[in-house]
């Protein structure tokens, strides 16, 4: 099944009076750049995180938060409320008994001893296994929009293709008429030299080179090929970068065939092939 790159996962827990948010964002990249804000409390399980990242996403730009917020109204354990408050009261007398002039007296609050409760408390294995099972979750609904937007690039790209194969379709419509003009052409340009003598058979051996070097059966038959290629290709897992490649082939093949062509029509059709072409290289960028 195809994917995108691009896609966003959020999953919500809440452990003892803690309320954990994870939220997962992915565009294109060429490779897993990975881009984490974590808590400190859970800066411990960073490299597990990563590893269970790089498990499920396996490449893109990735973005992932995770956020806690207390589910209980009013508890805050990282400030001791009544020891700032007594302090406070102790400075402000002093500096009232002092008559010195009123200063910032949170500032010299929060630094005075145990006020901030800066130790973290110890992750219970509990707790881990919570947070990486909530990670996982998120982890596979970004999957899951990864899978929709794939649905959409696979029918975009199916249609690309065919659109494609049916512009080479109409280049047979111009072969045989541009083989008649090339003749005449070649015929015309000798009438006006006015040649007199004139080896009818290495004249004829001539234009049958030329003819040859314009013949396109070659690039005609590689390039269906190479549509044939990308549709297979398209339904293996995790074939974005393949898919680049074969683009990248249908690209030369076309580019040939407008170099060969020497025909107006067939090269308003080249036109339109790489036009198709490129809408088709835009979005496997963003292919997984």
């Amino acid at each position: 099944m195809l994917l995108s790159m691009t896609g966003f996962g959020k999953s919500t827990g809440v452990y003892e009076s803690k309320k954990v948010s994870i939220e997962i964002r992915s565009l294109n990249s060429k490779g897993l750049d990975l881009n984490v804000k974590i808590p400190p409390t859970y800066r411990e399980l960073e490299t597990e995180i990563r590893k269970i990242v790089v498990e499920y996403l396996d490449r893109g730009k990735v973005d992932l938060g995770i956020y806690i917020e207390s589910a209980v109204n009013g508890s805050n354990d990282l400030i001791n409320h009544e020891l700032a408050t007594k302090y406070y009261q102790e400075l402000k007398t002093l500096n009232e008994n002092w008559g010195e002039q009123p200063v910032d007296y949170l500032a010299l609050v929060l630094k005075m001893p145990e006020v901030l409760n800066q130790q973290a408390p110890e992750l219970s294995e509990e707790e881990k296994e919570f947070l990486l099972n909530l990670l996982i979750e998120a982890c596979k609904k970004l999957q899951d929009f990864r899978k929709t937007e794939g649905q959409a690039l696979a029918s975009e790209f199916t249609t690309r293709i065919e659109e494609i194969r049916s512009l080479l379709n109409r280049v047979t419509d111009y072969e045989q008429e541009r083989i008649v003009t090339v003749k005449e052409r070649l015929s015309k340009a000798l009438k006006d030299l006015e040649a007199k003598s004139i080896d009818d058979n290495r004249l004829e051996q001539e234009m049958i080179f030329y003819i040859e070097k314009l013949d396109v059966s070659e690039e005609k038959m590689r390039l269906a090929n190479h549509l044939d290629y990308f549709l297979e290709t398209m339904v293996t897992p995790l074939s974005g970068k393949k898919m680049g490649f074969i683009a990248q082939e249908i690209g030369r093949e076309i580019n040939t065939l407008g170099s060969k062509s020497n025909h107006a029509e067939m090269q308003k059709i080249v036109v339109e092939m790489k036009d198709k072409l490129e809408k088709i290289k835009e979005q496997v960028l963003n292919t997984l």
